[in-house]
């Protein structure tokens, strides 16, 4: 399996078919095996690239504490080294602020953004960061993780029970929670903050969401949207992780949103303005 060396560690990455690049980031206490099914229903002429975390999956630990801005940093490294021409980036949760952060930094190295259940654009209240640091404790993350892993990913297929026992197992025994401590730290700083930047985000973006989602609700995707000139948002009766929940109806955005953005498009706009806002059943 191919890796690459960056500056927040080795990061392991897994490369199919040829074509327009579309790399994909994972939730953290994830692994890119959270792409597998939708990527099934991708066609080969797309060359997906799907990474695991630091500390995460085939990735060992970091040199340094884990945070999300390092994982961005990876993600920056990773995406300029294979995809220098650039690619259609995918981000979930702190893939998703990965995802935007290299959109506002980089964005020659970025032709389309898709932000999926994204961390990084919500407020940061007392009670975020109160839930931050208490998630930053070995003994009170791996005690609740399992509940509160359910509550999340709101399992209903397969992949979500797959997904779910993974990240749960991720959290058991270092470094795996050690890692997603240290990312709990990160999210409380006011470097994990995108939202005074957003607007500066130019790639044709869509913002795809779980309905379901407790732990970052719809209403911040509606948020982005508004914030993101052009910006779409398509809604999936899931949890955290649409692309586990509901595969095909991802895949269905997807594929006409990479084929717009490698054709020079600005991506789909309604009639009605800049941004408009879909859901899956009705799409």
């Amino acid at each position: 399996m191919p890796s690459l060396q960056t500056s927040a560690g080795t990061v392991a990455y897994d490369e199919r078919g040829e074509g327009p690049a579309v790399v994909l980031l994972p939730s953290g206490a994830h692994s890119r095996h959270d792409y597998d099914e939708l990527r099934a229903q991708l066609p080969d002429r797309f060359r997906t690239i799907a990474v695991d975390w630091p500390g995460h999956g085939e990735s060992p630990e970091g040199p340094d504490p884990a945070s999300a801005m390092s994982f961005a940093d990876a993600a920056e490294e990773l995406v300029a080294a294979v995809a220098p021409e650039g690619a259609v980036v995918v981000g979930n949760s702190v893939g998703g602020f990965a995802a935007g952060r290299l959109a506002i930094r980089r964005p020659e190295l970025v032709r389309g953004l898709v932000l999926v259940d994204a961390g990084g654009f919500a407020p940061r209240t007392p009670v975020v960061h109160l839930f931050c640091r208490l998630m930053a404790q070995p003994w009170f993350l791996r005690r609740i993780y399992p509940a509160f892993a359910r509550r999340y990913m709101r399992p209903r297929t397969e992949a979500d029970r797959l997904t779910l026992a993974a990240a749960v197992a991720t959290t058991r025994d270092d470094p795996g929670l050690r890692t997603v401590c240290q990312l709990w730290r990160s999210f409380a700083s006011p470097e994990h903050d995108l939202r005074g930047e957003a607007e500066t985000i130019a790639a044709p973006t869509l913002v795809a969401w779980g309905r379901r989602d407790p732990v970052i609700p719809p209403r911040i995707g509606r948020r982005i949207v508004a914030s993101i000139v052009g910006a779409r948002l398509v809604v999936f009766e899931t949890g955290h992780v649409p692309q586990t929940g509901d595969p095909e109806g991802f895949a269905a955005e997807l594929v006409p949103f990479v084929e717009a953005a490698f054709a020079g498009a600005t991506g789909p706009v309604s009639s009605d303005g800049p941004a408009a806002e879909g859901t899956a059943s009705q799409l």
